[in-house]
């Protein structure tokens, strides 16, 4: 069904839910094919951060520990799966805005695009902060816990799962901003509740970072916090910005509004001036019609008031 504000019935509802999850499916296994096949590059990418705390060969290449029989396809299977979903997560992401487009009305239609445009963009800042200002850090910490007592034997699977889970939890925690501007901009919280409450704020988002960060490390968790913190404020600096504007449009609007009325009165108040001087017509017609009037008054009054004589009056009393 092509994205619009139709209505539809509930089998129409269906049948476009149904085809979108069969686009969002196809996508994945075509994509997760193309990705298994190149596992073994991917792998290595992945593990680009934290390649000087892992054994290598010869070449430079890291060398995990696979203990089981199906292991290598499991993980393989693994990294090509999340490596397909982070890939289409643009894709996925439009085919679930794009379903519930028709119930939004034409104002919340406009932030469509930007909408689709941030997330995958907070996204895809979320993993490379991830990757290149986490990842490195925090396997250090992780494998000089066993410095002096013990050797590290890196099990492919935990390792990769490990890292997949970092990825993924900064690129939903990068978010935040995202969630903080609706919230504000919909008047779900103001804007000056959050300000008011930023100390319960970040007490929540150290909760967040030390939920999203699969390590115990405090190294992790100190700069993931740090990360949402900026991000926190970054989003409320925008919301405020946002407001603002909106605000000072309203007032324009509200000036707009009050001028047409204004223009829409007095062309009540001519109408209906024209409308009087087509049924009496104009004053500089009707100015011609009052003077013989009053020029007749003014003749025959002077003859009614003209004294009468003593020879009248005798001939009155005879």
């Amino acid at each position: 069904m092509p994205i619009g504000p139709a209505r539809m019935s509930l089998m129409e509802h269906l049948g476009e839910l149904r085809m979108r999850l069969v686009r969002i499916v196809v996508v994945l296994l075509v994509s997760c094919l193309i990705f298994y096949l190149a596992t073994p590059t991917i792998a290595q990418f992945m593990l680009m951060p934290v390649a000087q705390y892992l054994p290598a060969n010869e070449d430079g290449q890291v060398l995990l520990n696979v203990f089981g029989a199906f292991d290598a396809f499991g993980l393989r299977f693994q990294i090509a799966f999340w490596a397909s979903l982070v890939a289409t997560a643009p894709f996925i992401l439009w085919q679930i805005l794009a379903f519930f487009l028709p119930a939004l009305k034409p104002k919340e239609r406009k932030w469509f695009v930007p909408t689709f445009i941030a997330g995958v963009g907070l996204f895809i800042l979320g993993t490379i902060f991830c990757y290149l200002i986490i990842l490195p850090p925090a396997f250090e910490w992780l494998t000089d816990q066993a410095s002096g007592f013990a050797t590290i034997m890196p099990e492919a699977s935990r390792w990769v799962d490990i890292i997949i889970k970092f990825e993924i939890g900064f690129g939903f925690g990068f978010e935040l901003p995202l969630i903080v501007f609706y919230l504000v901009m919909f008047n779900i919280i103001s804007y000056d509740k959050l300000r008011k409450s930023w100390r319960y704020v970040y007490i929540g988002l150290l909760i967040f970072a030390a939920m999203v960060t699969p390590d115990a490390s405090p190294v992790t968790m100190g700069l993931m916090f740090a990360a949402l913190v900026l991000l926190y404020e970054a989003s409320l600096l925008v919301a405020r910005i946002a407001l603002r504007k909106r605000a000072k449009t309203k007032a324009e609007r509200a000036e707009i509004e009050a001028k047409e009325a204004e223009e829409a009165r007095e062309e009540l108040r001519q109408l209906k001036r024209d409308f009087d001087e087509h049924l009496w017509g104009s004053e500089d017609e009707l100015a011609p019609a009052k003077k013989p009037a009053k020029a007749t008054a003014e003749a025959a009054s002077p003859a009614s008031s003209q004294p009468v004589s003593a020879s009248d009056k005798s001939s009155k009393g005879e």
